[in-house]
């Protein structure tokens, strides 16, 4: 029975290449004449997942429906949508009109029905009078319409855009956005979009999905996604944040940057750790001191065209990204203070990081596919499974990899305002999570240390944390 709401669904969709896990159990819902976009870094599995809904690829596990319909086994040339790449895929010995016609003369549609219908999509992409125009000798933009308009000349049901604007400079990407926005309007058709373009996103978009490593990391409206991201990684990559550890002391109480606020959230329980997020526009200065919440010296001040963009010193020692339409100089002392619903607390993804492992004798236990000396371990058996624990802070970073235990590189960073918070992939495929006031960049390659008394042994039915 076909589904009257939901146009696509997929379910449970997994896709590996060799030991390298692209899509890692996906479900996505999409309603009739949305405009998704599904965001992501580069290598998140977004383009991917676009190219198994059109059908150039087969999933190793999952269902893929259109219309209600199981397509999941089925041809691309079978399946009611049609895909827009970056590259546009124009045949370059064919005009604009011989172009859009393409595809309606493979299906063997009558002269009269072609000609109608590609004088109907070249007004609707603003591209009437150029049917005679030689593709190569059109823009960028111009070649991007040509390329929407023999995807939409034969009304496919969904349209997938696989980072469309890519290849066009910022102004011609701008203006694009709009024409895109309005031509959705006018189809009325479902847009799904691919983009690491966060700006984009918000842009263009009913829905967004963000993506990162083969999941979804959350759901939502634009406003949804950028007011209330559901963890760091959310936070961090749509728009500027500043991202800070705290603490939930109880409901409506949260601490962080060394002070207590009013919060709108609850349901963290007491002196629970969490992750807050207070965007940059949400930071009021004053200089009246007195009437602040806390202090800080301005460090730097630089005018961005709309706000001005400042970095402070907090009275407790964190750094702060503020904006402001008011400019205040450096060495400057000032008020700060941030309201209740302008702060987002999270729940923290991992308090430390635990491993799986295996006792190998009582001053040894393997663990990342190697073998580790701790204290003394009493209580525990040889070949024993357990938990091995690690303070984030704890993991040593050494630039001379060879002196490593295990070696890894820096996948991706997060500044907590007084320390840096890093994901290091190794080359064995773990993550592991490291606090740091070392300064290093992405894809920096590293050796990995963890201390004897830093190795933390808990038996498999013990559910610390």
């Amino acid at each position: 029975m076909e589904n009257k709401e939901y146009i696509i669904e997929l379910n449970n969709i997994s896709k590996s290449f060799g030991d390298k896990v692209i899509l890692d159990d996906v479900s996505i819902k999409v309603k009739k004449g949305e405009f998704v976009t599904i965001l992501g870094p580069s290598g998140c599995g977004k383009t991917t997942l676009l190219r198994l809904l059109a059908g150039f690829g087969q999933a190793d596990k999952g269902e893929i429906k259109i219309n209600g319909k199981d397509y999941t086994d089925i041809p691309p040339h079978e399946r009611p949508v049609n895909t827009v790449f970056q590259r546009y895929a124009l045949f370059p010995h064919l005009d604009v009109y011989e172009n859009i016609a393409f595809g309606l003369k493979l299906q063997k549609v009558p002269a009269p029905e072609i000609d109608k219908c590609v004088r109907r999509v070249l007004k609707m992409v603003s591209m009437t009078d150029y049917e005679d125009r030689d593709v190569e000798s059109l823009s960028g933009g111009q070649q991007q319409r040509v390329a929407i308009a023999r995807a939409i000349a034969n009304q496919p049901k969904v349209l997938l855009l696989d980072e469309p604007l890519a290849a066009l400079d910022l102004k011609m990407r701008k203006d694009m956005q709009i024409e895109l926005k309005e031509m959705h309007k006018k189809l009325g058709i479902t847009f799904i979009y691919v983009t690491h373009d966060q700006e984009e996103a918000l842009t263009l978009s009913d829905t967004i999905i963000v993506m990162n490593e083969g999941k979804i990391q959350q759901i939502g409206t634009p406003t949804d996604i950028y007011n209330e991201p559901q963890n760091s990684f959310v936070a961090d990559f749509i728009g500027e944040s500043n991202i800070l550890n705290g603490t939930m002391i109880k409901d409506k109480l949260v601490e962080f940057v060394g002070h207590e606020f009013e919060c709108i959230d609850e349901g963290f329980g007491e002196n629970a750790p969490v992750d807050v997020v207070v965007r940059p526009e949400d930071i009021y200065i004053v200089r009246n001191l007195e009437s602040a919440q806390f202090t800080a010296t301005v460090k730097s001040c630089t005018f961005k065209g709309v706000h001005y963009e400042m970095y402070v010193d907090t009275d407790k020692g964190y750094e702060l990204m503020i904006q402001d339409y008011n400019a205040f100089a450096p060495e400057q002392e000032v008020g700060l203070i941030i309201r209740p619903a302008d702060i987002q607390v999270m729940h923290k993804e991992r308090t430390c990081n635990t491993f799986e492992g295996e006792i190998v004798d009582e001053t040894h236990v393997k663990f990342l596919d190697e073998t580790f000396e701790s204290l003394p371990l009493e209580g525990f058996k040889e070949g024993e499974k357990v938990q091995v624990q690690v303070d984030f802070s704890k993991v040593d970073l050494i630039d001379h990899v060879e002196d490593g235990m295990l070696e890894g590189d820096v996948h991706f960073i997060i500044y907590k305002g007084d320390h840096y918070h890093l994901t290091i992939l190794t080359d064995e495929g773990y993550h592991i999570w490291v606090d740091t006031t070392d300064i290093w960049d992405k894809g920096d390659l590293v050796g990995i240390n963890i201390a004897p008394a830093d190795i933390k042994i808990v038996k498999c039915n013990e559910h610390n944390d």
